[in-house]
């Protein structure tokens, strides 16, 4: 069937569908992910190729020996974690994984027992999904608009924004030199330096940075890297200079949450509001609603 006759035979189908359920039915077909397998289009290609680059650099709990205070912090907690990358690693891998036997999902409460309970993941990054979530439904059209990723780390915030958005600039600020390294390598592999740029550099460096962004991203930027007063100065400093009234600022956790442990005098009614969103955008019931509700939206006022 060309593509005429494809779509006279789907508007012949949707005049044929009842008036009170024709609007759930277009509701459906804007938010299912039942066409995934039609339309996976070159970029998700491409992200899939970034991801198995990536993958191959580095080891499968994607913590660096260079990420000291992370992997200290992480071993302090009071029940076992383990770090995957959610844009590395979706669920379907890791069960293969699983599988495989080279990962496993629960963790021996009483050594040498069948005791047993499940271990907690963590991810430094977000998954394709939330990004995608981000930017075609969190973020409006970015088109002139200068975004700011803080701990930009693999840099997927940056690769995605530049498939999936029109944004003018995509600057990603990052501490470690070895993932510096690696979001370059992408970047030229792919050829995406008209647009994304790398910044090794402490957050509390780039003031002119953060004062021009019109975007600014922050997934759960700072506690497994800094300690508390490092984590207080880094938020007052932002807040400092994220100012330029209707600059975005999406967090995750929300604002709140972020500084409910440090003593910082940022008075967030005084500096930004929060936008409503719309977690209900996917319908399935596979989807991560949990996840996507650690997504926050705030403009400065």
């Amino acid at each position: 069937m060309d593509l005429a006759s494809a779509q006279h035979a789907v508007l012949q189908l949707l005049g044929a569908v009842s008036t009170s359920d024709l609007a759930a039915l277009l509701d459906w077909m804007r938010t299912t992910r039942d066409f995934d397998e039609f339309i996976h289009d070159n970029n998700d290609i491409i992200l899939k190729n970034i991801a198995e680059d990536l993958r191959n650099c580095l080891p499968l709990e994607t913590m660096l020996s260079s990420e000291q205070v992370a992997i200290q912090k992480i071993k302090q907690q009071p029940e076992p974690i383990i770090h995957i990358d959610a844009f590395l690693y979706d669920d379907d891998f890791i069960d293969s994984l699983c599988e495989k036997g080279r990962m496993s999902r629960n963790y021996c409460t009483v050594c040498g027992s069948h005791q047993t309970a499940p271990l907690r993941f963590i991810s430094h990054s977000f998954s394709p999904l939330e990004l995608k979530f981000i930017y075609q439904h969190v973020l409006p059209d970015l088109s002139g608009k200068v975004l700011v990723d803080v701990g930009s780390r693999l840099g997927p915030v940056l690769f995605v924004g530049y498939l999936y958005s029109s944004a003018l600039q995509l600057h990603g600020v990052e501490m470690n030199q070895d993932f510096c390294q690696l979001q370059e390598m992408i970047i030229a592999k792919y050829k995406f330096m008209d647009r994304i740029k790398v910044h090794h550099a402490d957050i509390c460096t780039q003031a002119s940075l953060l004062q021009n962004a019109d975007v600014v991203i922050m997934n759960n930027v700072f506690e497994y890297f800094l300690d508390r007063s490092e984590q207080s100065r880094a938020w007052e400093y932002i807040s400092h200079n994220v100012r330029k009234k209707g600059t975005l600022l999406v967090t995750v956790p929300s604002l709140k949450e972020c500084l409910s442990n440090l003593q910082v005098a940022i008075h967030l009614n005084q500096w930004v509001e929060e936008v409503q969103l719309n977690y209900n955008i996917y319908a399935e019931k596979d989807i991560d609603r949990e996840a996507l509700e650690q997504i926050h939206l705030y403009k400065i006022v």
